[in-house]
């Protein structure tokens, strides 16, 4: 009996993975951003403990890596898709696009689609075990949350219109796909030399918190992916 529970540990968190992306995505398509981050957030914080928990515990399973994909894919991908849409239905539209104004919010589903062939490409990409190839679905989704709550104000105001959006959409699925070599954060150990770039990351991302504030998550994936670029390998 206790085996069996132990057994199951990680595959009960990656399933409240799940369920939080269902709220979150919930949340976001009745336009309540602040619910949608705090349980994109929540998720992320499954997301991270049942694979540590799975190797911890050495009970790593076929059906934990597909339930985890797909986990992923409502939290990362239907979720930040879902605020998306709904900003769309917010957006302003200028005159020349209101005869597709009934078609474009349906285009943020893109972020869905591009996060499942992101998440089908890691799982067999062996390049991946310590860096990533292209921008992580947990960071598209932060991005979108904390963009949603920190620049909402900006985002449906004059200055801003579904164009923008749209064209956000589109680069940030490219981005999930991209053939874009992107650090991770695990550190081998706490010496510079061997984690340069992981400092730097963390150094410049606490004053873009604390400037930005509900946005500043968004800022920091926007670093995230500047410093991924200029410390690529070519």
């Amino acid at each position: 009996m206790a085996n069996a529970i132990v057994r199951n540990i990680p595959n009960t968190l990656t399933s409240c993975n799940l369920f939080s992306g269902c709220i979150a995505a919930y949340m976001a398509f009745h336009g309540n951003y602040k619910e949608a981050l705090l349980f994109i957030v929540l998720g992320a914080m499954f997301d991270f403990f049942d694979g540590m928990t799975a190797r911890l515990l050495h009970v790593s399973s076929p059906i934990g890596k597909e339930l985890d994909s797909l986990a992923d894919d409502i939290t990362f991908g239907l979720a930040p898709a879902a605020i998306a849409f709904s900003l769309f239905k917010e957006v302003y539209y200028p005159d020349f696009l209101m005869p597709v104004a009934g078609i474009m919010p349906y285009t943020a589903f893109l972020i869905a689609v591009f996060s499942g062939l992101r998440l089908a490409k890691f799982n067999i990409d062996e390049r991946q075990t310590s860096s990533f190839i292209g921008m992580p679905t947990p960071a598209n989704a932060l991005f979108w949350a904390s963009l949603a709550v920190g620049g909402h104000s900006f985002l449906i105001s004059d200055n801003f219109n579904a164009i923008y959006l749209f064209v956000l959409v589109v680069v940030m699925s490219l981005l999930l796909v991209a053939e874009l070599p992107m650090f991770s954060l695990k550190f081998k150990d706490l010496s510079w030399g061997h984690n340069k770039v992981s400092y730097i990351f963390l150094i410049v991302s606490l004053p873009l918190l604390i400037i930005f504030q509900l946005s500043g998550i968004a800022a920091v994936i926007i670093w995230y992916i500047l410093l991924s670029l200029a410390t690529r390998k070519k």
